[in-house]
């Protein structure tokens, strides 16, 4: 019996190979088989939005070889991965390999371990065409979207923009943080700090917090000043000691966005960068006879689920418990609550085998697959493990009439930060640890400091933190969240500046006209409704038809509407370059060579200055002063000269533009055209060099052979140098000559 699996990568194979043994052929599609026309727009909108899609062109020999292979098989299990997408290529497999549908058998594997792969197999279904169709709804409004808004960029800014849904609202995040941090107008505050010596000699440091127990907020330094002479020459007095313990719970298990966050905070890993690790450790990686062979060392990496197995929560308590102790163990094992706008379709990313440990299989991992291994294994462990437990010292202090407080942690019990903690954008404070302090105490003031602070504007995007801001409105799904940061830098709407990510002029001009023009596109509210409603068609609570239909009218209406009353050039790519002709700022413009700036004044003005990748004037090369001849222009009696061209060196007048007088280089006296006898002129051209008869076009004879200066002595004609160097002659005529 031969059972086809068909997956879609080829990094799979071996351990599902390994898994399921003889009987079984696993071969991959590597991705989609099937997708809309890039020569048409491929919707029929007219007719229920019917996409037209076609067989991807480049897989063709990869098409004819799985139509072979499944009608030769007695079964063909379709495993493509766990999600829509997937589920979108299984669904364009059967239109390709021709089987009938009682060999099909669509099966999925949350992980690549035997036990997933047996029991996936073992328990096969039809296609989810609910979830199909939400990856179609997808596909195709991202179609419309690009094919439909793509030539309006082109009409108002410049050719070969293109447009985005998600990508859209991604820039415009970008955009208005740019803005908010333009915008933003310091305000000053003062800090005034308190240094206090108790009688065993030991030092703190209090800050000033109100008056008469009122908060106060310090802003300028008349009242620093005012607070500083009234605190100065006052006892402090300790008036409160507040001791407390507090625990701090561990994170739940990785989501996709929440391992892409942490990845680029600790690892410094950029978000597809960490995307195309993960797929390596989901896909297997060969561990050695030691330790099973190929395998698959992490759950699917596209979930937005916390959830954990029964299986998985027992395994990793056993391990705590034999790694750490009793004490490291909650009594019940941790359950953590999924965001109601989740899929919850699979399980949160965790190590498929927790005895897998970092240390125990690095050396069979590369360096950057070893990282994040690491951060998935010990962020699911410490998940299940103990609260952390803090002292905290909060101690109140009076000044006559100014407070002042100090507050202090110790770690009492260190619980999962034993083994793991979150990372932050935010900057925080080390607690310090305050001496043993009781009420009525009164340590000596040995220094008041008064320190002028301003505030400062929010800090630009990191991928980590515009992630969470996607996520926190509902924008992106865990399959795009990756290409629509590296779509939104490589098209040049954002720029990378180390990790922060900072909108472009092309990125703010377009983020504008989308807001003038197609205020819902570019909306978060708009955008997080619209991710909704396609997961409301993968649970069969929305069709497909009505969701593109809503989607349309009014979008097809801002269209409409936006052609009407736009003008040419409405919105330009200003640059700072000044125009050395007529003044004017330059614009940026696309041309046959890519970007380009020209001046605004055009026709009256045509300057234009070539721009470099980095968006600045490339600087053009010094011309070369031309080399004086002897020979004199029969023309106007001036001297010739010797100047470099598009095509080589050649000869023309001194007086060139009044004379126009030109005239070849000729090759040496000695090198004539072996086939009329005139003078050789030696000429360039894109791909080198090259000889050609003086006499053209009467005699159309060249070659890129070099002359020798030598004669063939069968002939007497020229004799010419290979690229061996070797001589040779070229008269057809000659008994000795190459050609004949």
């Amino acid at each position: 019996m031969v059972n086809l699996v068909i997956i879609e990568s080829p990094g799979k194979i071996k351990a599902l190979k390994n898994y399921l043994g003889d009987g079984y052929k696993v071969v991959a599609s590597v991705g989609h088989v099937r997708d809309l026309p890039k020569s048409s727009f491929g919707v029929d909108i007219e007719h229920g939005f019917e996409a037209k899609y076609v067989n991807i062109r480049e897989k063709a020999d990869l098409l004819e070889t799985l139509r072979k292979e499944a009608q030769k098989a007695d079964t063909v299990y379709l495993a493509t991965d766990p999600d829509r997408e997937g589920e979108a290529i299984s669904w364009h497999l059967l239109s390709v390999i021709d089987c009938p549908d009682e060999k099909i058998r669509r099966v999925t594997f949350n992980e690549i371990t035997k036990n997933a792969v047996r029991a996936g197999i073992a328990d096969p279904r039809g296609i989810d065409m609910d979830l199909v169709n939400s990856q179609q709804a997808r596909r195709i409004l991202d179609r419309i979207v690009g094919y439909k808004l793509s030539p309006f960029l082109w009409h108002t800014i410049r050719p070969g923009l293109s447009a985005g849904r998600v990508q859209s609202v991604a820039v415009r995040a970008v955009v208005d943080r740019e803005n908010e941090i333009r915008n933003f107008v310091p305000e000053e505050y003062w800090h005034i700090d308190a240094e206090l010596e108790t009688d065993e000699k030991k030092r703190f440091t209090a800050r000033f917090y109100g008056v008469d127990g009122q908060k106060k907020t310090v802003c300028s330094k008349e009242e620093a000043d005012e607070i500083y002479s009234g605190s100065v020459n006052e006892q402090f007095v300790v008036s409160s000691v507040k001791k407390s313990a507090k625990t701090k719970s561990p994170a739940p298990p990785f989501t996709t966005s929440t391992m892409l966050q942490d990845a680029s905070r600790k690892l410094n890993f950029r978000a597809a960068k960490t995307m195309k690790v993960a797929q390596e450790l989901y896909e297997g990686v060969d561990l050695g006879a030691e330790h099973g062979g190929s395998q698959g060392l992490i759950t699917y990496m596209r979930t937005d689920s916390v959830r954990i197995s029964g299986e998985a929560l027992s395994a990793a308590r056993d391990m705590i418990k034999a790694e750490y102790g009793d004490k490291y163990l909650p009594a019940k094992p941790r359950y953590f609550k999924t965001k109601a706008s989740a899929q919850d379709a699979h399980e949160a990313i965790r190590p498929s085998h927790i005895e897998n440990t970092p240390d125990r299989i690095k050396d069979k991992l590369s360096s950057d697959q070893y990282k994040l291994y690491k951060l998935i294994w010990e962020r699911f462990l410490a998940c299940q493990m103990a609260a952390a437990v803090f002292d905290t010292v909060n101690v109140e202090l009076k000044a006559g009439r100014y407070d002042y407080h100090a507050s202090g942690s110790t770690v009492k019990f260190k619980g999962y930060l034993a083994l793991y903690e979150e990372a932050t954008d935010e900057k925080s404070e080390k607690e310090a640890v305050l001496p043993p302090l009781s009420e009525g105490d009164t340590p000596k003031l040995t220094d008041l400091r008064r320190e002028q602070k301003f505030t400062e504007p929010p800090p630009r995007y990191t991928e980590a933190s515009l992630i969470k801001f996607l996520e926190d409105q509902g924008i992106g799904r865990p399959s795009t969240i990756p290409p629509t940061i590296t779509t939104i830098i490589d098209r040049d709407y954002v720029a990378r500046d180390g990790k922060s990510l900072s909108a472009t002029k092309l990125g703010e001009l377009t983020v504008d006209l989308m807001k003038d023009n197609f205020p819902d596109i570019i909306d978060y509210k708009f955008t997080a409704d619209m991710e909704t409603k396609l997961d409301e068609i993968a649970t069969g609570k929305m069709t497909m038809e009505k969701v593109l239909e809503q989607f349309w009218k009014p979008f097809s209406e801002d269209l409409e509407a936006a052609e009407k009353h736009s003008e040419k050039g409405a919105y330009v790519e200003e640059t700072d370059i000044i125009c050395d002709k007529c003044g004017a700022k330059m614009i940026v413009k696309s041309g046959r060579f890519g970007k380009f700036a020209a001046c605004p004044n055009y026709p009256r003005c045509q300057n234009t200055v070539k721009l470099g990748k980095n968006g600045r004037p490339v600087a053009k090369a010094a011309k070369e002063a031309p080399e004086p001849t002897d020979m004199v222009c029969e023309l106007c009696g001036g001297r010739m000269v010797k100047r470099k061209g598009r095509y080589g060196e050649f000869y023309s007048c001194e007086n060139f533009p009044k004379c126009r007088n030109s005239k070849p280089i000729e090759a040496p006296e000695n090198a004539e055209c072996p086939v009329c006898g005139k003078k050789l002129t030696k000429k360039r051209s894109k791909k080198g060099d090259f000889y050609s008869c003086s006499g053209y076009p009467e005699c159309k004879f060249s070659t890129s052979y070099r002359p020798s200066g030598d004669k063939c002595p069968s002939c007497g004609k020229s004799l010419f140098l290979t690229k061996a160097d070797k001589k040779v002659c070229l008269n057809k005529e000659c008994p000795e000559c190459k050609r004949k």
